[in-house]
Formats: structure tokens, sequence, C-alpha cells
């Protein structure tokens, strides 16, 4: 039966969602899984919708923003372009030669946290991991890395205020230091780099050399979207392992389980919340019609911890069907950084549950959630034996 009553049928800044954002989603995914909201258009919440919509690109658009996204908001044909010309940076043998680089990292961070017993994992520990990481893949100037952890707090704290003009004006900083840092690379006799951005410098789409503002939205994409995410996760499997004593003991007894496990506790409770689509024409969703150009955002945490998918959604069962998890997407547009982030993660664990025989929460003060557009956490006191 088809329902076009109009919204909203839900408020997904409201304390009460924020109080515990993958409770509401299972909550709304069995009550109303196609559900309206001034802020996010049409929000889908089952798996099966959500898939479907990651599938079919005829009706669903990724161009969701007036500002051009490279390779994100873009569609088939010109997608298939711009995808094939970045997906060589996440090879297996680039992230091969990258891991040593992030174990530096990671054992760099944690030998002052490890050694006085305590930490507060995201400021501490996933943050600067996650900067430093990004920053020795991409080829940012050390200089430069106050500067990055600036603007994707900056923008974080403006999308959950929805501030558009500081928005505006973190995006405009970061345009200036790419515009200066490629003037520097183009210089003639400036030595060669052989990193990410040298790369991109030396990219060719059907034969033209991508624009600075298209290698300035492959940047942003690349810093300040996966900073947050990254660390965001290092933070949720910290806080997942600091609880579950039992799985933390099988991987420090199994560590080759480590990768199933990191992705498992994702899929129960993700760093990003949602993505956006638009829709191309009129259609029909959960009995919902939605028509051509309404918004649409696909709630990863609902549809990740859907029951008709996953038997007993909120246990980590390191022998599910890794296909059905939506962690890093699915269809063309499936993350095309996923490698990377696995790596990162991987390593990050690695040498966590390496360095020491017991993590647990810290006794003194209480963890604190991070909120919608976040999940995770954004204070983590974590003490460590």
């Amino acid at each position: 039966m088809m329902n076009d009553e109009p919204g909203p049928h839900w408020n997904p800044a409201d304390a009460a969602v924020l109080r515990d954002q993958p409770a509401a989603y299972d909550e709304m995914r069995r009550r109303c899984p196609v559900a309206h909201s001034e802020q996010l258009g049409w929000s889908l919440f089952r798996h099966e919708d959500v898939t479907r919509v990651l599938l079919d690109h005829e009706t669903f658009s990724n161009q969701v923003s007036k500002y051009r996204s490279v390779p994100n908001g873009m569609d088939p044909p010109e997608h298939t372009a711009y995808r094939r010309a970045i997906e060589p940076y996440f090879t297996a043998g680039r992230m091969r030669l990258f891991e040593p680089v992030c174990r530096s990292i990671a054992s760099r961070l944690l030998e002052p946290l490890v050694s006085r017993a305590a930490c507060e994992c995201a400021e501490e520990f996933a943050v600067p991991y996650a900067l430093q990481c990004q920053c020795e893949f991409l080829g940012w100037p050390a200089s430069l890395a106050a500067s990055i952890r600036d603007w994707t707090r900056r923008s974080q704290d403006a999308t959950r205020a929805g501030h558009r003009a500081t928005l505006v004006a973190v995006a405009a900083e970061f345009r200036a230091n790419v515009d200066e840092l490629l003037r520097a690379r183009r210089q003639p006799g400036a030595p060669p780099r052989n990193d990410v951005i040298d790369g991109l410098l030396a990219t060719r789409i059907d034969g033209t050399p991508l624009s600075d503002e298209e290698i300035t939205s492959i940047l942003r994409n690349w810093t300040m979207g996966e900073l947050g995410s990254l660390a965001s996760s290092i933070g949720i499997l910290a806080g997942h392992l600091a609880v579950d004593r039992d799985l933390q003991a099988r991987l420090r007894a199994e560590p080759a389980l480590l990768p199933a496990a990191i992705d498992e506790i994702l899929r129960i409770s993700g760093p990003l919340i949602l993505n956006r689509r638009v829709a191309k024409r009129d259609v029909e969703l959960g009995g919902r019609r939605i028509a051509a150009g309404e918004r649409l955002s696909l709630m990863w945490i609902g549809a990740n911890r859907d029951e008709a998918v996953f038997e007993a959604p909120e246990e980590v069962r390191l022998d599910r069907d890794p296909a059905a998890n939506l962690l890093y997407g699915a269809g063309i547009h499936v993350c095309p950084g996923a490698p990377l982030a696995r790596l990162e993660l991987r390593v990050a664990m690695e040498e966590l549950l390496r360095r020491t025989r017991r993590i647990e929460l810290g006794a003194d003060e209480m963890p604190r959630k991070a909120v919608f557009p976040a999940n995770g956490w954004e204070s983590l006191p974590l003490r460590l034996a």
C-alpha cells in the first residue's frame, strides 16, 4: 500500500535520537523504515532499500551538491573514468609499502600512552594517528597538519550546527592551501615527491589533466573526509574491546581474526551515519512515493543492523558473510579507499593489542558519545596495562 503522508516522520537531531543513535535507527527501521525529515529528506533504514538505491544508478544520483565532488558526487559515465584514474592509489602493492609507515606512527604515538597506563583515546591516539597517516599517504607537508585538524573540526561543528557560512569559509581556506601547494610543486626544478599529490598532477582523464578544482576535491575527500571517519573508527574499536573482554582476549590469542573483527564491530556501530542521493525520477520505496528531485539519506548504521539480513545483529560474529556488510558501501561507488582504511585500522589495533595486556575503560571519567553527524566517541578515556 502506497503512503503519501507528508512528513516529518522523525527528527534526527532530537535528544532521544542523539542519546543512542544506533538504537534510534533500529527503532526507526522497525517502525518507519522510509521516513521523512526536514534535515535529511527521505531516510532509508532497511538494508534492502539502501542496497537498491546503491545499485540503481538510473534512478538515484550521486550528484547531491552544487559543488563538484570527484569522484564521489559523479554518476556514470563520467564517474567511470575518474574512478579508474584514482583506483591505482589503493593497490595491494601500495598498501604493503605503506604498512611500515602506519606501524611507525602507531608505535610512536602509543609508547608514551602505554608507559603512563592511561590515555584519552580520541584526542591522544585516534585523531593524531589518522591525521599523520593521511598526511604521509597523500604528501601533505607536516606544517599543514595542525591546519588540517582545525579545518576538519570546524567543518564537523558547522555541519552539526547548520552554519553554511563556516563551511564555505573552511572550503575556501582548504582551496587556498592546495593552490599554494600545487604552485610549489609546479615550479621549475621542484624535486619529485612520488606521492599522491604528484600523482594527481600527472593524472589524465581522456588525455586532459585534472583541473586544480578537481585535485582540491579529491584531496578534500581523502583528507578531511577520511580523517573524521578513521579517527571515529579507532575509537569505536578500542571502546568495544575495552568492554568486550572475551573478544579482546580472543584477538590477542588469534590476531589473524582481527580484520574480520574490525569489519564486524564497525558494522554494528560504524563511523559514518549516512550518505546522500537524489531521485532522478518518481519512485516508490517502502510504500512511500518519492518524487524526482527529492533527497534521500542512506542510513548505514540502520541498514547494517537489519535483522532481515544479520541474525542477532548486535552480536559480533566473526563467521558472518562479509558481502552483506555495507561499511564501505556497495556497487560502483564502494569506497575506493577501503584498502587503505582497512590497513590503517588493522595496524592501529595490532599495535594497541601488542603493546598492552589489558584495555579497560578509564575509572575517573565517563566516555562521552559523539553526536550527529558523527558517531562513536567524542571522548574515550582508557586504562592500559
